[in-house]
């Protein structure tokens, strides 16, 4: 299975400070791709990180560079939160170019379930 996963670098979680957040996304990310065997993308030659921060950032090289995947991985739906209510229609672009999206901690929230 190949995939993109997503680290939210301006959230807090669970109380925790911003670093906590995004250690506790990446470890919990890095944990189930090993378990589940899947291969991390990048499309950007020039990325950095493996991971995408920035969502319109994977939206951009996606549309320059149609690439059709397995799976995009992120934390939880509270991470996507902002983005799914504040760009709705880019959030169905992006959805469409993955067979699943997977939450590795999945909590019901009603509010995002509307949003999906």
């Amino acid at each position: 299975m190949k995939g993109i996963y997503f680290i939210n670098e301006r959230i807090r979680l669970n109380g925790l400070s911003i670093e906590e957040s995004i250690t506790l996304q990446e470890q919990s990310i890095k944990q189930y791709i090993s378990g589940q065997n899947i291969e991390i993308i990048k499309l950007n030659p020039l990325q950095l990180k493996e991971h995408y921060t920035i969502l319109h950032a994977l939206l951009y090289d996606l549309k320059k560079d149609p690439v059709w995947l397995d799976c995009f991985i992120h934390y939880s739906p509270k991470v996507m939160e902002d983005f799914i209510f504040s760009y709705p229609a880019k959030w169905l672009i992006l959805k469409s170019f993955f067979k699943e999206f997977i939450p590795i901690e999945s909590k019901p929230d009603f509010t995002i379930q509307r949003a999906l």
